[in-house]
């Protein structure tokens, strides 16, 4: 009779250490079934010949280098769905985060850093490298635009900058700069339920490319460059639509 074979216990490597040493109980990377639950979701999954189950395996069997050195885990969304279908709460996104840390900063993607350094630059915190004042233009041209040739929508608004509103609200900055109509529908959502809102023109911005960058210290300061922006206004709730 055949019995099964034991499960791999990752091999000891600094990179493994570090990545144990945050998450409780080791992150259960030694727990792998390989049933590959964690494929069979992710968005991500074939590409560069690379998935969640075989990047953990790489790194818990010791081939550290080729898992951390693929492209791979950039193409992650760290959307997570991996983690919520292991049985056993393998936590290979934070893996993956820590993997790109690994990276020197300069070598991480142009696009995701660029909206990252975007972000960081300006006032509103926005990846589009949008200013603030265009932002509170583009809204009132759009209201404007409602209010004459939507009848019935001749009360909504979108106000900005509004002293102690229940709601401060981000949004993300690809719509006004590229697809100004769709915040309209959101407002209208706000209107009719008789939300007390606000945009601000500090930190408005709902993205977050630091975050994704993996680097901690730019992904803080575009929080509190938001948090700045909520406080400011004196509102009571943070909405943030991403």
């Amino acid at each position: 009779m055949e019995t099964a074979a034991p499960l791999a216990v990752p091999a000891a490597t600094p990179f493994l250490d570090h990545v144990q040493g945050l998450l409780p109980e080791g992150g259960n990377l030694s727990a792998c079934l390989t049933c590959g639950a964690c494929v069979a979701g992710c968005p991500a999954a074939g590409l560069e010949g690379m998935d969640p189950r075989k990047f953990l395996r790489l790194i818990t069997l010791g081939l550290e280098d080729e898992a951390l050195k693929s492209p791979w885990v950039w193409m992650c969304t760290m959307c997570r769905r991996c983690l919520m279908a292991c049985p056993m709460q393998v936590d290979i996104p934070q893996m993956i985060y820590q993997a790109r840390q690994s990276w020197p900063r300069e070598t991480r993607p142009k696009g995701i850093m660029g909206s990252c350094d975007q972000a960081l630059r300006t006032e509103g915190a926005s990846a589009m490298g949008a200013r603030s004042e265009d932002f509170e233009f583009v809204i009132g041209d759009i209201l404007e635009e409602v209010h004459e040739s939507q009848p019935g929508w001749e009360e909504l608004q979108a106000p900005v900058n509004k002293q102690g509103a229940m709601y401060f609200l981000n949004q993300n900055s690809r719509e006004p700069v590229t697809e100004p109509d769709e915040m309209v529908p959101l407002w209208k959502i706000l209107h009719l339920v008789g939300a007390d809102w606000t945009y601000g023109t500090q930190g408005w911005a709902a993205e977050n490319y630091c975050m994704f960058l993996a680097d901690d210290a730019a992904w803080e300061e575009v929080v509190r460059k938001k948090v700045a922006g909520v406080e400011s206004l004196g509102a009571k709730v943070w909405l943030n639509t991403e």
